[in-house]
């Protein structure tokens, strides 16, 4: 039991063990990224089926496919300055509850400006979902292991995808298209009971927002394991800030170039993520692969990113993060330069596609596990929110150039080629990232973690 003193909450988490408790908040972050995960992915899987029900082209469903991806650019820009405000733990409940409330409505829709709306909606309930698990996991794992958790908990958005697709196989040929999108709908509603229950509040948040030290030694008594005799003192050491104002925070001198920097890393990684995986198939095709195939090799892409995410969280944890980051996309970018030079119909083609995956979506959640410690927890949400919502627009750059390239007459070389160069950007941005917030913080006698 501890009496009577000044406890600084980030470096008392990093001191102990894991809790069990700690580790049943991994395990929850994890359901909900795995349902977030299932919901982004969704229409991809009732796609055809709702065009051949209704009897539309696919320029004309495109408003609906394109609706969600807007939708989670709002909610992460929206959902970081609110978590900031309120409080993780119930904008998290409120973000999980919406996407489930709206994908369920979306299976009662019966027109693509109707289901453009609902997921619409969806998706801003999908945007503020992950950066506030990232946000409050990062505030309760120590930061010997803090990487590898994050980016475990990130494999859950890879399970959620894949599971939805089996969900789909299974359900549309008994009971239709819309039975998927209720299912989808329903697994996250299916949380909300455990995420009131189980989900603490962050204490370092409460801290710095003043709360009394009755409640914050209660929710870190909870999630450590620790006694407390009552009369401590709870901080949350933060480095000297011009404004309290959470969007203020990422523009002010000390974080303003690296939060420039963070988000050309983050839209550049999902540049090349989505491209890739957008188009790949198609680029295959073309080459003269048939369709079974080119899905197959396409999956390996996902398959060694999950495995990569785990493999550059532990070793994150070992040395300095922002190089390790650096590697992987510059591995990310000799990949698919070496896909590029060796053509679709090469027997190394699987093994390289498995390798940029690896590397790319490896690198990518890496990044996500490191910007949470680059802001003060006054602005921790919003700045992991607005990288990831800025970074969106990445993604839907990346799935746009596809086609316009291709309708260019642009070849399979000569597409992958191109990717090399953002994700050399990418590894540069993050090196900057790191060097600026070390520089313009030189001076503070305490650095934000």
């Amino acid at each position: 039991m501890t009496s009577g003193k000044t406890i600084d909450i980030k470096a008392f988490i990093d001191a102990r063990g894991i809790s069990p408790y700690q580790w049943l908040l991994v395990a929850l972050c994890f359901l909900i990224v795995m349902a977030d995960g299932m919901d982004v992915a969704i229409m991809g899987f009732v796609a055809p089926s709702i065009i051949h029900d209704w009897g539309i082209s696919r320029p004309e469903f495109g408003l609906v496919m394109s609706a969600a991806p807007l939708g989670l650019v709002i909610g992460a820009l929206v959902a970081g300055p609110a978590s900031d405000r309120i409080g993780r733990k119930w904008v998290l409940i409120a973000s999980v509850f919406l996407f489930g409330v709206f994908t369920i409505m979306t299976a009662s829709t019966h027109s693509p400006m109707e289901m453009a709306v609902l997921r619409l909606l969806s998706g801003i309930g999908l945007g503020a979902a992950m950066p506030n698990t990232t946000t409050l996991l990062s505030e309760y794992a120590p930061q010997r292991k803090r990487a590898l958790l994050i980016t475990i908990m990130f494999t859950g958005f890879n399970l959620g995808s894949a599971l939805i697709g089996f969900a789909a196989g299974w359900l549309i040929p008994a009971h239709g298209w819309r039975s998927v999108l209720i299912f989808g709908g329903a697994l996250p509603l299916v949380l909300i009971p455990l995420q009131i229950w189980l989900l603490p509040e962050s204490a370092r948040l409460l801290a710095v927002r003043g709360a009394s030290p009755a409640r914050i030694g209660a929710v870190l008594g909870r999630v450590s394991g620790a006694r407390f005799a009552g009369d401590e003192v709870f901080v949350s050491s933060e480095p000297p800030l011009p404004t309290r104002k959470p969007i203020g925070v990422l523009f002010s001198q000390g974080y303003g170039l690296m939060t420039g920097a963070l988000w050309v890393t983050y839209f550049m990684g999902l540049l090349v993520i989505y491209l890739l995986t957008g188009w790949l198939p198609t680029l295959m095709k073309d080459a003269g692969l048939t369709v079974t195939t080119a899905a197959n090799v396409t999956a390996m892409f996902q398959i060694g990113g999950t495995i990569g995410a785990i493999c550059v969280g532990w070793l994150m944890d070992k040395v300095r993060p922002a190089p390790v980051i650096s590697a992987a996309y510059v591995g990310g970018g000799l990949c698919v330069l070496a896909l590029g030079w060796i053509g679709a119909l090469s027997s190394s083609l699987t093994l390289l596609v498995f390798a940029a995956g690896f590397c790319m979506s490896g690198a990518q959640t890496g990044l996500n596990a490191f910007a949470p410690s680059r802001y003060p927890t006054v602005a921790r949400a919003t700045g992991v929110s607005w990288m990831l919502g800025m970074g969106r627009f990445g993604s839907i750059f990346g799935s746009a150039i596809g086609g316009a390239l291709l309708g260019l007459g642009w070849q399979f070389g000569a597409i992958l080629a191109m990717l090399a160069v953002p994700a050399t950007l990418a590894a540069i941005a993050i090196l900057l990232a790191q060097r600026v917030r070390a520089g313009e913080t030189s001076a503070q006698p305490t650095a934000a973690h």
